[in-house]
């Protein structure tokens, strides 16, 4: 088949039917947005873990005077000796422990009315109730249990505490979200299966005239069909074009411009996906969605038009 012919014969296609044409370009464009958000997504959480687990810290809190159900608190408060024996006991930890660092009661008070400042009840929270603690870094996070071992029920320590376990239940959260949105997008992929289905039965069905014609003078059932074929993949083309250039507007302006700017903090440094991680999963989305619309077109023809 001859070039000028069978971009003729797809623009002309393309000119019939440009509401069908326009109807798969969108249900292509919004099945493969969500699914570049669900993707993104999934990236984020894996980056997030990264850095938060190398954030998380285990906090060895003491008794204050108000400290009764722990066994170590018994003989109350905790005292100068037992502070330094925990110390001491951190000290021999290493190299487990990498670093660890002291907050006294001031320190944790001053700390607890700037978190709290708005809070009306604030007043009514004594300094002495809140404990000092120990902030311990480890060079194995999985290691935790190691460090509640040797501290939980020690003189002195009310209880042991890992962040991990905080972060662990927001990046469920997260991770259920992400998958909410791949599920959303295989939703609408079936969407546009169907849809395409259909608009290549309703353009073979209007071209049935001429297809009759190009079947008695012998052309083959490819050369019938790749007209049809291709006005498909051109459809899916421009809708994976537009999905790519929203998510860019996503990434580009709402993480890595304003997510980002709010939460960077004092430190100036967060880490989110960005344009680089929607470049790498960009040719998995068109070429995605061109072999989605060649099997669709390819199936539909076979199985419900003779042409």
């Amino acid at each position: 088949m001859r070039p000028g012919f069978l971009l003729g014969e797809v623009g002309n296609g393309l000119r019939r039917n440009f509401s069908m044409f326009v109807s798969v370009v969108l249900v292509t464009m919004v099945s493969l947005f969500f699914l570049g958000v669900g993707l993104l997504a999934q990236a984020q959480v894996n980056t997030a873990k990264g850095e938060w687990y190398d954030r998380v810290q285990v906090s060895i809190f003491l008794c204050t005077p108000d400290s009764t159900d722990a066994p170590g608190c018994a003989a109350g408060a905790v005292t100068p000796e037992q502070r330094d024996q925990i110390e001491s006991d951190l000290d021999g930890l290493q190299p487990l422990v990498t670093e660890y660092f002291y907050e006294s009661n001031e320190q944790a008070y001053e700390r607890f009315t700037e978190q709290f400042r708005n809070s009306s009840a604030l007043e009514s929270v004594p300094q002495e109730s809140i404990p000092a603690s120990f902030r311990v870094n480890l060079s194995d996070p999985a290691k935790y249990d190691v460090i509640r071992a040797a501290f939980e029920q020690a003189p002195g320590v009310d209880s042991v505490e890992d962040q991990r376990e905080v972060v662990d239940k927001l990046f469920a959260f997260l991770g259920a979200l992400s998958w909410g949105a791949l599920a959303l997008a295989v939703a609408m992929v079936v969407c546009a299966i169907l849809l395409i289905s259909t608009t290549i039965r309703l353009t073979a069905w209007t071209r049935r005239r001429e297809t009759a014609i190009q079947r008695m003078v012998g052309a083959s059932a490819f050369s019938i069909r790749l007209p049809f074929i291709l006005e498909t993949v051109v459809a899916a083309l421009l809708g994976a074009a537009l999905a790519v250039a929203l998510l860019w507007a996503t990434v580009r302006f709402g993480i890595s411009g304003f997510l980002s700017e709010l939460l960077a903090g004092e430190s100036g440094l967060v880490s989110l996906v960005g344009e680089r991680d929607l470049w790498l999963i960009t040719p998995f989305l068109v070429g995605g969605a061109v072999l989605l619309a060649v099997v669709t077109a390819w199936t539909a023809l076979r199985r419900h038009v003779r042409v």
